[in-house]
């Protein structure tokens, strides 16, 4: 099976507005690298991660020709291509951002076998940090609730999302924030599917719920603005690849209306 390494420099990987740079082996033979993790096999073909030393230019890339994670998330062609990205950009975040044990403070080392770190004086193991959230889909008849955050950009709207608590079921996260957000009560929850969201290392649990009481009160901090959308007068959509797009587009499909072309490129959404 063939070797492919993407690139990262600091916490980010590396990539152009053509998409995320990789090599081959042999080209990988001529740099100096801090660490190599293995990220994943498609179509037989081995995927990893290399992190650049400090020391190391980037060749044949302008630094002004560089994008960000979600640039080149909105290139991609297949799950496939999505999940290798998202899972080498939550490797290279985890490794910077785990060197020390949180128990004993010891220099942690990669583990030889599995996909961590250990700690060799107190044998602690330090996995890839995953965090759970909800997503979720309110409806009202024929329309659906979108918000805009003040995180987002001018005129976006998206679905409500938050991470769920300790000590918390999914069902009761989703009741929580879409009170807390907007102020409003829901009923018959149903899930959806999950996306792994590398931002920076969030798991996302989608869920459909419908309208049950209340009036819509953003919060004013995390949530700027919200109202129930009609299917033809929509905002400012999230890009395709986001599961915010996914729950939208199959909300569409299931009041029976259709789908911006390639919105749903390779998350389907039933």
């Amino acid at each position: 099976m063939s070797e492919l390494y993407f690139l990262a420099s600091g916490e980010r990987l590396l990539g152009t507005d053509q998409g995320p740079v990789i090599l081959s082996g042999p080209e990988m033979n001529k740099l100096n690298t801090v660490a190599v993790l293995k990220v994943g096999e498609v179509d037989s073909k081995h995927y990893f991660v290399a992190l650049l030393s400090d020391e190391e230019p980037l060749k044949d890339i302008l630094k002004s020709d560089l994008v960000g994670l979600r640039s080149l998330l909105a290139l991609v062609q297949s799950e496939d291509e999505y999940c290798l990205l998202s899972t080498a950009s939550q490797l290279v975040t985890w490794f910077y951002s785990f060197k020390y044990c949180p128990r004993c403070t010891a220099p942690l080392e990669l583990h030889k076998d599995e996909r961590a770190k250990v700690c060799h004086q107190c044998g602690h193991h330090q996995y890839p940090r995953i965090s759970p959230c909800i997503i979720v889909l309110v409806r009202k008849g024929e329309q659906c609730l979108l918000a805009h955050a003040a995180k987002f950009a001018s005129g976006r709207y998206s679905t409500l999302a938050g991470f769920i608590e300790a000590g918390e079921s999914a069902e009761q996260a989703v009741h929580r924030e879409i009170m807390e957000e907007v102020g409003i009560k829901v009923k018959n929850l149903r899930y959806c599917f999950s996306q792994s969201w590398p931002f920076p290392h969030s798991f996302m649990l989608g869920f459909m719920a419908e309208y049950d009481e209340g009036e819509i009160t953003p919060d004013g901090i995390e949530i700027l603005d919200a109202d129930w959308f009609d299917p033809d007068k929509m905002p400012v959509l999230p890009p395709r690849f986001t599961i915010a797009r996914r729950l939208i587009n199959q909300f569409l499909e299931e009041i029976g209306r259709e789908i911006e072309p390639d919105s749903d490129l390779f998350f389907p959404a039933e």
